[in-house]
């Protein structure tokens, strides 16, 4: 599943391309994609179509292009949504052809540009919809998402921001793995990344939350900034064709991993092997040494 770093890469690459055009039109190619929208495709079809795109916004593993009518076209990826522009002189290329299987959902600028959704497993969904304020911090975000905690790049923002999540970390009983994924806890953390600020501070993911003292959780969440940001300049982590850029091309941390999916290799910093374990029907890897 695209994590904070590749859904921050895509909007970072959306934006150029759609922030100022007007939405012309909207073909929805498979009804699935909208089901969270009331009243389907031509609910999405009607809020959107003639409205400009003033923005595109970010939090956690939630996208949404910001419209100027007040309202959001909220984007969730989902296991494998992409959103793909496929470059003018190639319109037959990936998310081009009109006989991709993967296409979702095609929307039309009014420059031309055509964004693609594609979605090869079918979890991500689109949904036209109103903003809210976030129960969390009161941040106005598209009303699904008020739910969804600040992520460490909001974290990080505030000088105190690590030390107050870590406050929050420490009430949790489970283990800081299990709380590290909760999206009501932090957002935009997923098993990749989980796995990669653990081993970067030394704390073995099943260590119960209220085990671990303020110090060091927010030593975690500080190391935790610095893994996403890494991962960000290198455009994110591609295993396969699920995740791609906005135009296509991968992301390459998984050239930087240190344990996710390197069992039987030797840690990078003690030399120990790196073990996987089970952890909710997933995969946990760490070193048995560096995380006691």
């Amino acid at each position: 599943m695209p994590e904070l770093p590749e859904v921050e890469t895509i909007r970072r690459g959306l934006g150029p391309h759609i922030v100022g055009r007007s939405i012309t039109d909207i073909e929805v190619l498979r009804d699935r994609a909208v089901r969270r929208q009331p009243g389907g495709a031509d609910e999405l079809v009607g809020r959107l179509v003639g409205r400009a795109v003033t923005g595109v916004d970010r939090r956690g593993k939630y996208l949404w292009w910001m419209l100027d009518d007040g309202a959001a076209l909220l984007v969730h990826l989902g296991m494998s949504g992409q959103l793909v522009i496929p470059p003018a002189d190639q319109a037959a290329s990936i998310a081009g052809s009109a006989t991709d299987p993967h296409v979702r959902v095609r929307v039309k600028l009014s420059d031309g540009t055509t964004v693609a959704f594609r979605d090869q497993r079918t979890f991500g969904w689109l949904w036209a919809c109103e903003l809210a304020p976030s129960r969390h911090d009161g941040r106005y975000v598209p009303h699904p998402a008020t739910h969804i905690a600040p992520d460490l790049l909001e974290v990080m923002a505030h000088k105190t921001g690590p030390v107050r999540l870590a406050h929050a970390m420490q009430k949790r009983h489970s283990g800081i793995k299990r709380v590290l994924l909760n999206q009501e806890v932090v957002s935009g953390i997923g098993n990749i990344y989980a796995d990669e600020m653990l081993w970067a501070a030394r704390v073995n993911g099943e260590t119960p939350a209220d085990e671990l003292s303020i110090r060091k959780l927010a030593a975690l969440v500080r190391v935790g900034d610095a893994v996403l940001r890494r991962s960000i300049t290198a455009g994110g982590t591609s295993f396969d064709a699920l995740y791609v850029h906005v135009n296509g091309e991968s992301g390459y941390f998984s050239r930087q991993l240190n344990a996710y999916g390197q069992a039987g290799q030797p840690c990078p910093r003690c030399g120990t092997v790196i073990t996987r374990r089970v952890f909710m029907n997933r995969s946990s890897y760490l070193c048995p040494r560096c995380q006691r």
